[in-house]
């Protein structure tokens, strides 16, 4: 059975509640998804590019479509400044505008 993710808008997610841990267990899926957010700076930055952003929040796992304008340590940067925490990023795809 597929997982299921709700859809979101950028401006929502400043008001979602992310938990301290991390939604990904095995090191090389970690590495995985910070390949893909070096990928999707670089797609953002290009300005070609919006990636979809797969991630949890206390409540749900949910989707966000939005051109990645920075990677921090901790958190993925939006359009707008939004913020999401790395650690509750499952995966990322990208796709053309």
């Amino acid at each position: 059975m597929a997982t299921v993710y709700e859809s979101i808008e950028n401006e929502k997610i400043s008001s979602l509640v992310f938990p301290k841990s991390d939604v990904l267990c095995r090191n090389e899926a970690i590495l995985q998804r910070l390949s893909e957010l070096k990928m999707a700076l670089t797609f953002g930055n290009l300005d070609y590019f919006k990636i979809k952003i797969y991630f949890e929040d206390n409540q749900s796992k949910k989707v966000v479509e939005a051109k990645v304008c920075g990677v921090t340590k901790n958190r993925v940067i939006l359009t707008q400044g939004i913020g999401i925490p790395i650690n509750r990023i499952y995966r990322t795809f990208k796709f053309y505008n």
